[in-house]
């Protein structure tokens, strides 16, 4: 039997490794779970990511890659007139308005990092990219800052539940701003 051409099929076992953790977290990730997600072989996720650390840094990689896309498509953020601590904050309801699945992936995927060492630099890409991000609108530290200090504010509002403070986020992201 010919074996089909798929060039898709990488991107679906991704996807689909994403979907499970959203529903399952990362203790109910296998191949077999992302396979059936998938509806591809066990084989195929095999082939493509030879063990679960691969196909979490592959996940977490297309996580990134999202949330980079969402953030350089926000124009505002590279605009000087534009209040920047209001903006982040804008960002930050627009990622924890509503369902939060895809947020708290994002999270579970970059925090799985403290166990799984083949993820840190991952993990690390995305702070940096972000901070690449604000870098334009103030000195890269305090780019840093900012970002570390949304971390923190979203893993808040994950943690316990709390709804999310626009303005609260607002005040503290302008008093790091210069």
């Amino acid at each position: 039997m010919a074996r089909r051409y798929d060039p898709e099929r990488r991107r679906r076992i991704i996807d689909a490794a994403i979907r499970v953790v959203g529903e399952k977290g990362i203790a109910g990730l296998s191949h077999r779970t992302v396979a059936a997600e998938a509806d591809v072989p066990l084989g195929s996720t095999t082939y493509h990511f030879k063990d679960l650390d691969d196909l979490l840094v592959a996940a977490l990689r297309q996580a990134n890659e999202d949330f980079c896309k969402a953030v350089a498509a926000r124009d505002a953020l590279q605009d000087p007139d534009t209040d920047l601590a209001a903006e982040l904050a804008a960002l930050g309801r627009e990622w924890l308005s509503g369902d939060r699945t895809g947020i708290e992936v994002e999270y579970e995927l970059y925090l799985a990092a403290l166990r799984r060492p083949a993820l840190r630099p991952v993990a690390d890409e995305w702070g940096r990219s972000f901070a690449d991000c604000l870098a334009g609108r103030t000195d890269p530290v305090t780019a840093r800052a900012l970002v570390a200090l949304i971390d923190g504010i979203c893993l808040q509002v994950l943690l316990t539940g709390a709804p999310y403070d626009e303005e609260y986020a607002r005040e503290v992201l302008g008093r790091v701003i210069p």
